[in-house]
């Protein structure tokens, strides 16, 4: 079987999410020790035993995802199944790199304080209150993108998520996303609703975080990845550094082309999707774009037992 590796991005985490895994493993536990290093202070801590919403910060839950994602790759490499088991590796949004990161393009401390830093940018680029996000769910991209149009009236107001065939994301300025919640119902949507996120992600608004994140991304080393990403803005894959680097800028403005992503290693004979860290949310995506694909998920040591038996 074709596998691909793929890494959750932002809503998926939960208090306690790695715990057990870096109890079993040293090598998990390795992971969050080097990010709680890189970042001077005890996130783990915070992941394990603080708060939601604490951790839910957009600051927090990149790096935590991220280092989740890794402790439940290290501990897969620890009973023998290494990342070049995967013929690709994808994630969604800030689960990009922790993909870069599994196929040692980025060390995890860099991508650690790449998070952090990304996280923060995010967050200052637009004031609390001014931006939004809503899931139209029932409508194609085609659709989301008509009622975006619409809704703009001046304003910004985008596609920002392609999640799958029957779920795509909208971001931008409150007063357009939350017009665009009735013209959507309007033109089909099942359902439109607001997401309880604190910044509009992957649109316009996010400009001044993409000049933060060239900044940051131009100090660190990104090598060629063993695994070549499928990366989010082209739905393509990519092992060039130059271009990856590029490309993550790209990243904090553009569209994350999930659905397209997924079709393009359904293309390339991918048949078994493993989502590597947090929830299960990915593999509910890739369910809908393509039935047949047979699906993973590595969170917890039960979870790394089972693929080792799977193998």
């Amino acid at each position: 079987m074709t596998r691909a590796f793929i890494f959750p991005g932002q809503g998926a985490q939960t208090i306690g999410m790695g715990k057990a895994l870096a109890e079993a493993y040293p090598a998990a536990k390795a992971v969050f020790d080097e990010v709680d290093a890189a970042l001077g202070e005890s996130l783990s801590a915070l992941i394990w035993e603080g708060d939601i919403e604490t951790l839910t910060l957009t600051e927090n839950a990149q790096p935590a995802l991220m280092a989740t994602s890794l402790a439940a790759l290290r501990a897969l490499e620890a009973e023998g199944i290494e990342i070049g088991a995967a013929s690709f590796v994808a994630g969604h949004s800030l689960g990009e790199y922790s993909a870069l990161t599994a196929a040692g393009a980025l060390s995890v401390s860099d991508a650690a304080k790449l998070l952090r830093t990304r996280g923060k940018a995010m967050q200052a680029a637009v004031p609390v209150g001014e931006g939004a996000m809503a899931a139209l769910l029932g409508l194609d991209l085609a659709g989301a993108r008509a009622v975006a149009e619409e809704a703009a009236q001046g304003e910004v107001c985008a596609a920002a998520n392609d999640n799958d065939p029957s779920q795509v994301v909208i971001s931008g300025s409150k007063g357009a996303v939350e017009r665009a919640l009735d013209i959507a119902k309007a033109k089909g949507a099942k359902r439109a609703l607001l997401l309880p996120v604190s910044a509009p992600f992957h649109c316009a608004l996010m400009a001044p975080a993409a000049e933060v994140m060239a900044g940051a991304l131009a100090e660190v080393e990104i090598k060629a990845p063993s695994v070549p990403l499928v990366a989010n803005v082209i739905a393509e894959a990519v092992t060039d550094p130059a271009r990856i680097r590029a490309l993550l800028v790209e990243q904090v403005t553009g569209s994350v082309r999930w659905r397209e992503s997924v079709e393009y290693m359904v293309a390339q004979g991918v048949t078994e999707f493993w989502e590597i860290g947090a929830g299960k949310a990915l593999s509910g995506m890739v369910k809908r774009i393509e039935r047949s694909a047979v699906l993973r998920n590595v969170g917890a040591p039960d979870d790394v037992k089972a693929a080792l038996e799977a193998v």
